[in-house]
């Protein structure tokens, strides 16, 4: 199973702490001697030794630098940035509205040639219908505390990014459990009109729909809905925020895990089927 994505995220902040940490105490210098040479209170050097306080870059050069260690200052400025970038909160991607966090994304698909999307929950935004989309920008509108006026646009924001299935260049390998397609997260009409959708996409040559069955015997448990970006970056959703992974055998975990789950999947008229009963279910 791959880390969890908090953790990954967190473990990269306690490494840069630790390291920091190493270097103190390879100086032979106390929390508070090391302070002291930086300019700062000790509490600050204790909040950042345990990873509570993320360090500036002007922070870690000043760390170095006490502790005869300036030649690995930028490196370790780089992991640091690189950690925090692990970690955005959502309420910080959300803050320019619905619609800004849609478009904003655009370019990530563009330059992707095979995308492989695993969810649990929902259908994977690539393959949503305006309706959907604007039952579910809803209810992230609510649950953030979001103003809800921009839900439409948002909704033709990422319909209109979706149109990258029909363009020439891109593979999609999509994979989703079987309680995604009973997930009533909008009306009657609405859930109707995206299962008939996913018929529809599930048969572009462009676009391999495998459903994982409820009762597959597993050989692999559900995980965070995920999106592979080739074979470069996975960013992964949490209740909190959205992870970025970008380490190589972090990466490689993910599509290791991947391949798992959509070796128990179902495709072709096996997944129709699947769908189908879904839509059968809404009436």
């Amino acid at each position: 199973m791959p880390a969890s994505p908090s953790s990954s995220a967190q473990a990269a902040r306690e490494a840069v702490a630790h390291r920091l940490r190493d270097l103190r105490k390879e100086a032979g210098l106390t929390v508070v001697q090391l302070a002291a040479e930086c300019g700062w209170h000790y509490s600050k050097t204790s909040r950042i030794e345990n990873a509570l306080t993320g360090p500036s870059a002007n922070d870690i050069r000043s760390w170095c630098s006490a502790t005869n260690a300036t030649p690995l200052a930028q490196e370790l400025v780089v992991q640091s940035i690189t950690a925090e970038s692990m970690y955005r909160q959502w309420r910080d991607q959300v803050r320019a509205g619905l619609r800004h966090l849609q478009e904003s994304r655009t370019v990530a698909f563009q330059e992707t040639e095979c995308h492989r999307m695993y969810s649990a929950g929902l259908v994977p935004g690539l393959l949503q219908t305006e309706g959907y989309v604007q039952a579910v920008l809803g209810i992230a509108a609510n649950v953030h505390g979001l103003p809800p006026e921009d839900i439409a646009e948002a909704a033709r924001a990422r319909v209109e990014r979706s149109r990258i299935i029909h363009e020439q260049g891109h593979s999609f390998v999509v994979v989703v459990e079987e309680s995604v397609l009973h997930c009533q997260v909008s009306d009657a009409d609405a859930m109707g009109a995206q299962l008939g959708y996913l018929l529809t996409a599930g048969a572009l040559p462009a676009v391999s729909l495998g459903i994982v069955p409820m009762t597959v015997r597993r050989t692999h448990w559900p995980e965070e809905t995920f999106h592979i970006y080739d074979d470069r970056r996975v960013t992964v959703e949490l209740v909190s925020a959205e992870v970025t992974v970008t380490q190589p055998a972090e990466v490689e975990q993910y599509l290791t895990t991947f391949e798992r789950l959509r070796s128990m999947a179902v495709y072709g008229a096996e997944a129709r089927a699947l769908i189908v009963k879904a839509i059968e279910a809404l009436h």
